[in-house]
């Protein structure tokens, strides 16, 4: 029992890893564009085609695949900023809206260019560490997690430590008063997108090789990043680096012990919960930071 406990806590480990980086994406955008992006689920599933084109098909380095990835995904994220969100900025319902559509739009178009099968990218590597006989981490579930923390910490230090992060964090408490101060509002959320965007597209980058790569993918990830951003509280990133950890290792504990729908129903219990508990999520407040 004490073996199955330890290899399901690594498992909840790298799902948390991914999660992360999508959540906390997608509290970024939120936070300095005030916009509630649908289509985030689909980035990631960019991210993951863009390893399936680059080193599946021609077989360039893994890694390599990864960072053309992030740059593809992030110029990707700051086309939909230009064209569908800044034209909507007065209007956060139009810009839902708008992203519902450009999620339709990449599924679409994702259909066309690799069909509706699932895409299955060889292994990067077969190494295993083993801790015992019946623990074991596959070594490309050691990368997500390794480049989870590496992501996190970097922008944690550039929103902490650098001109353009106070830009953004100043943004995000007090549009208005930021732009009375000489901040762009428009550089902002480019770099805000960018970011956002780019996280999310690395997620699904790193994971395609131990997923069935498909158009949708992003369905199952977007519903736990809004899981995750309402139970940390909307707008904390810290938040959604927290309950990331914590509904994964209960969404992993209930699948490996009973099954994947009740881990489900568990997920949404455990928000239902938290929202009843502390309406703004347990590192929200009242006012969007």
């Amino acid at each position: 029992m004490g073996e199955l406990l330890a290899q399901t806590a690594l498992n909840a480990l790298y799902a948390a890893s991914y999660l992360s980086l999508v959540a906390v994406g997608l509290v970024l955008i939120f936070g300095v564009m005030g916009v509630i992006n649908f289509a985030h689920g689909e980035l990631f599933m960019l991210g993951a085609y863009g390893v399936v084109v680059f080193y599946a098909d021609l077989q360039l380095s893994f890694f390599f695949a990864i960072a053309i990835g992030l740059v593809f995904v992030g110029l990707v994220g700051l086309g939909m900023e230009r064209a569908l969100f800044r034209p909507l900025r007065d209007n956060p319902l139009g810009g839902l809206v708008a992203s519902i559509g450009f999620l339709m739009v990449l599924q679409a178009l994702a259909a066309m260019g690799f069909g509706v099968r699932m895409e299955h990218v060889p292994p990067v590597t077969q190494q295993v560490i083993s801790f015992s006989d019946k623990v074991h981490l596959a070594v490309p579930r050691l990368y997500v997690i390794i480049a989870a923390v590496v992501l996190l910490t970097a922008l944690w230090a550039f929103l902490k430590k650098t001109q353009f992060g106070w830009a953004l964090r100043a943004s995000a408490q007090d549009p208005e008063a930021a732009a009375l101060q000489g901040i762009s509002i428009n550089q902002t959320s480019r770099i805000a997108m960018f970011i956002g965007a780019g996280l999310a597209g690395v997620a699904g980058a790193l994971t395609a090789p131990m997923v069935s790569v498909n158009p949708h993918m992003g369905h199952s990830v977007i519903v736990a990043a809004f899981i995750v951003i309402i139970v940390g509280g909307v707008g904390s990133l810290e938040g959604a680096v927290v309950a990331a950890v914590a509904y994964s290792l209960v969404h992993t504990f209930v699948t490996t012990f009973y099954d994947g729908v009740i881990a489900d129903i568990v997920g949404l219990s455990l928000m239902l919960v938290v929202l009843i508990v502390k309406p703004t999520g347990l590192f929200g407040t009242a006012d969007r930071a």
